[in-house]
């Protein structure tokens, strides 16, 4: 559930030195934006929230189904993953589809990392999810006739934009759809200005998408996985130097959230930030091996690959692998059989870790334990389920569950993903 309180910063590293490797960037000051908090599936009495999760399994499965998608119809089959395949559209049982209608209470609970995103010249403000899962940039077009509540994008008022051709679409398996057409346009996301970005105008958007506080989304992973076959924001700023380092950060906590653009806050975190490589540059994805998990100190599971997702909330793991991670958790049983998800008694959160062959990271009880069964149940479901996403039987994804552990460097000059011990 979202906290009012919580600011996500989205700022930009000024730096003074060419190698960004050899040195730790120098803070500088940024623009502040009030946000919404993380991701949430308890409700207000500690309940977990079922049907919310359901959803957002259904459209994460369905962002990496577009995803692949899009990297065959980029790069083709031989860039996909070892084991990976285009599964069909999934969709949320008609039961969950009812409920989760009925069990959303307040906007403000919902479920995103959203900042200000500024479009065109002048400039015209959006509210935006931000995604290290998908690669595009999209907002509500002025020609939308079904985007109620959304500050919507006006070419005709911005005198650098320009209209392409072709198609952006959208669908996730709740029978939530949005369509538009790409333009280019000046876009500014934190004091980071870049011309020309390609980003999609929706003029078709589901009823579903108006309970959402955020306009759109802007995609920061690779240009392999972009459904408009242009380079991400990102990247655009990367070529055209308005950032002088190639590395963007996260920090996602219930407080003092912040994305730094262009570095790293170095009072956001301690210690040296520990990276590694991405296993595999052509899937478009920020893919780092060698991972092993750890339940109560003792490794469950090794030698997998995982995906680090900034848009979604529950860990994913190949049903293999979840039933072995499983097994090591007392009393830990299936809550979900369909939608891969277990339980385990409230009493005793197990403590759960990644690794990397470096340091050990953990998961916070809190962070891991999404909530009773129900009202006065002593079992709690748990943020690792098992799904097939179609990124392949040794590939794991990671998302705000682990982040909110960690201070997340994204880094464009390394080909990497490092972490760092939060301050």
């Amino acid at each position: 559930m979202f906290c009012k309180a919580t600011l996500l910063t989205v700022a930009l590293a000024l730096l003074a030195s060419a190698n960004p490797v050899a040195r730790e960037p120098t803070p500088a000051a940024g623009l502040r934006i009030p946000l919404h908090r993380p991701r949430s599936l308890k409700d207000a009495d500690g309940v977990f929230d079922h049907a919310k999760a359901v959803q957002e399994i259904v459209k994460t499965k369905n962002k990496h189904r577009r995803n692949l998608i899009a990297l065959e119809q980029n790069v083709g089959r031989q860039a996909f993953p070892e084991g990976a395949e285009i599964k069909p559209l999934a969709t949320v049982p008609a039961s969950f589809q009812k409920r989760g209608a009925v069990t959303l209470k307040d906007q403000n609970e919902d479920t995103e990392w959203t900042g200000k995103v500024e479009i065109g010249s002048p400039a015209q403000s959006f509210v935006i999810d931000f995604d290290t899962g998908s690669s595009d940039l999209w907002v509500p077009s002025s020609s939308c006739k079904s985007c109620s509540g959304k500050t919507l994008y006006n070419p005709s008022k911005s005198s650098n934009s320009s209209k392409k051709s072709g198609s952006f679409s959208i669908s996730y398996g709740d029978g939530s759809t949005a369509s538009g057409t790409p333009y280019t346009d000046d876009v500014t996301v934190g004091g980071v200005k870049v011309t020309g970005q390609y980003f999609a105008a929706v003029t078709t958007e589901s009823s579903q998408f108006a309970q959402d506080p955020a306009d759109g989304l802007l995609g920061l992973a690779f240009p392999a996985i972009s459904n408009l076959k242009h380079d991400p924001f990102f990247f655009t700023a990367v070529k055209q130097g308005t950032v002088k380092d190639g590395e963007f950060s996260f920090k996602l906590a219930s407080s003092g959230s912040e994305l730094f653009v262009g570095g790293r806050n170095v009072k956001l975190f301690s210690g040296a930030v520990e990276f590694h490589p991405v296993s595999n540059t052509n899937t478009g994805f920020w893919q780092i091996g060698g991972a092993s998990v750890s339940v109560g100190g003792k490794t469950a599971v090794s030698k997998f690959d995982t995906v680090i997702d900034s848009g979604s909330t529950i860990m994913t793991a190949p049903a293999d692998a979840a039933a072995a991670f499983w097994k090591t958790v007392k009393g830990s049983q299936v809550f979900d059989e369909e939608q891969g998800l277990y339980s385990f008694p409230c009493a005793s959160v197990p403590q759960v870790a990644f690794s990397w062959g470096g340091k050990s990271w953990a998961i916070s009880a809190d962070d891991f334990n999404l909530g009773m069964t129900e009202q006065g149940s002593k079992d709690c479901v748990g943020a690792l389920a098992a799904g097939d996403i179609g990124l392949g039987k040794s590939t794991w994804l990671l998302g705000d569950t682990l982040m909110k552990n960690v201070y997340t460097v994204f880094s464009t000059n390394q080909t990497a993903v490092g972490f760092a011990k939060l301050a």
